[in-house]
């Protein structure tokens, strides 16, 4: 496999805070702590040398109540030692893996932390998959597309997705090719979505050193109770983001992210609602549970578990218990964070490198074929449909498809006309020019069935082309947001061995994955 690397600005698929992020733009200093390079990361090892040896204590001893019964367990004690840190991505818990690039996110942290060891051999770094356990957004977990074909999980499910019931998900594994065992072993012996996901992510990538963490643990939270109660009593969080959005926006930029009064969730069970306040009450969205000031404090302390982190948190949440270096997210994850990195200063807490995660577009031996038949660039691919069929016209086109040479003698044409026109009548002009006006829209519309015309004798071509572009961008969407990871792993089990070969984390551009 050779891999093709397309500038992101060429693709037209990343917000524009991101890629002058990228393009460290002078600006936006202010709303992110270190740039992410291999030579900068020795600075934010500095930063994160005072993480405490009672945070490690507990993640450590989370993971291996966590990990239990799984075979080869890593070696957790790693993480008691003050040189190991770790790298994170994060994503919510899509049924058999959902769209391609969380598989994609996972190899750029398991890269990024070999990276990080070649250079600093003295440290250790653990690539960590935050699971999006607490969740409660089922709809946007349930479904995965699979060979042209949507498989959903159907019912109503409420609250925390991590809690739910894989087994539910049997009657989708009988409809798929070859019942894929890495799966069916994972949601019909697992008692819960979050153990499900950790045993087929501890499958595919667990040699390669992956950890799975989930975050819903009344241990962890703990840890995360000052901020919890600070959140209860203040505004401060609101008023952080609200001010950096401002910012952002006035210099121009659209942010992902707002805020609310309090950005914590309640959480029991299969309720996961809401937390507003209302006449000095607190009051639980959806239910009766109504408390006082004294008794929703009292309650954190006695069950901080019960208090879930919204998106606004969700981030500081996990740099407090994590001895995290890097975040690794998407292209509206390291937007979003951005507008977050007053609250990391408000609590004096390490604000992570922010990376991008690899971006890839899979091609085919066949498909690969197909573009060199066709006679197009792998960029070309990444322009939308109208603009796609002119170029290729445009470009393989023998005939002369403009009327700029008849244009040009007819514009000379007309000044002599003019010029004898209003020496006999000054009021000539507008006549004259509105004759010229006609006759330039007649040139246009000539040019325009001239192409179309042409564009009809490369019918064949073109219709190749757009399916093509279709297959590549299933439902106008990019392939890594469409396909799930088993439409190639299937037929090549060698696929994430060949993804971990390609994807360099710190290379900020498209990756054109081309089988030979």
């Amino acid at each position: 496999m050779t891999v093709h690397s397309v500038d992101l600005r060429t693709t037209g698929q990343f917000p524009t805070l991101l890629l002058d992020y990228l393009d460290q733009k002078p600006s936006l200093k202010d709303f992110y702590g270190t740039f992410p390079t291999v030579e900068n990361a020795a600075d934010i090892i500095k930063q994160r040398a005072d993480f405490g040896f009672e945070k490690r204590q507990t993640l450590v001893k989370v993971l291996e109540e966590q990990y239990a019964g799984q075979p080869y367990l890593p070696d957790f004690s790693v993480l008691l030692d003050e040189k190991t840190f770790t790298v994170t991505t994060g994503h919510q818990l899509n049924i058999f893996t959902g769209p391609l690039y969380i598989i994609y996110k996972i190899v750029t942290i398991i890269k990024l932390a070999r990276e990080l060891k070649e250079t600093y051999p003295e440290y250790n770094f653990v690539p960590v998959y935050w699971m999006a356990s607490e969740d409660h957004d089922f709809a946007e977990i349930a479904s995965f597309h699979l060979y042209g074909q949507t498989h959903k999980w159907e019912g109503e499910h409420k609250g925390a997705v991590g809690r739910l019931n894989p087994k539910e998900l049997h009657s989708i594994l009988k409809l798929l090719p070859d019942r894929p065992l890495l799966f069916a072993k994972a949601y019909l012996e697992s008692e819960t979505l979050s153990d499900a996901v950790r045993c087929y992510m501890h499958e595919l990538f667990g040699k390669e050193g992956l950890i799975c963490l989930d975050a819903d643990n009344t241990d962890l939270k703990r840890h995360f109770l000052p901020v919890i109660k600070e959140e209860l009593t203040t505004s401060t969080s609101a008023e952080i983001v609200t001010n950096t959005t401002a910012k952002l926006s006035s210099l121009g930029y659209h942010t992902p992210l707002n805020a609310r009064e309090i950005n914590l969730f309640y959480l029991v069970d299969n309720l996961r609602e809401r937390i507003v306040k209302e006449d000095n009450l607190y009051r639980v969205l959806n239910t009766d549970l109504v408390f006082t000031e004294e008794e929703i404090i009292g309650l954190a302390d006695e069950y901080p578990e019960y208090f879930s982190p919204n998106v606004v948190l969700r981030p500081l949440y996990e740099e407090i218990i994590l001895p995290n270096l890097a975040y690794i997210g998407g292209p509206s994850e390291v937007p979003y964070w951005m507008q977050l990195k007053g609250i990391f200063d408000h609590y004096k807490v390490t604000f992570p490198m922010l990376i991008p995660r690899n971006f890839a577009m899979y091609i085919t031996e066949q498909q690969r074929k197909k573009v060199e038949k066709l006679e197009i660039s792998y960029e070309d691919l990444f322009l939308d449909e109208v603009t796609l069929r002119k170029k290729f016209v445009e470009t393989h086109s023998t005939n002369v498809l403009d009327l700029d040479e008849e244009k040009e003698s007819f514009y000379a044409l007309f000044e002599t006309i003019l010029n004898k026109a209003t020496a006999i009548d000054k009021s000539m002009i507008g006549a004259v020019k509105a004759e010229e006006t006609r006759i330039r829209h007649s040139f246009e519309h000539l040019e325009k069935r001239l192409k179309k015309a042409e564009e009809r004798n490369h019918e064949s071509e073109i219709d190749q082309l757009l399916a093509l572009k279709y297959k590549l961008f299933p439902g106008k969407s990019s392939q890594e947001r469409y396909d799930n990871f088993l439409n190639f792993y299937l037929n090549d089990p060698t696929f994430i061995s060949k993804l971990l070969v390609a994807f360099k984390p710190l290379d900020f551009r498209y990756n054109v994955l081309i089988e030979e």
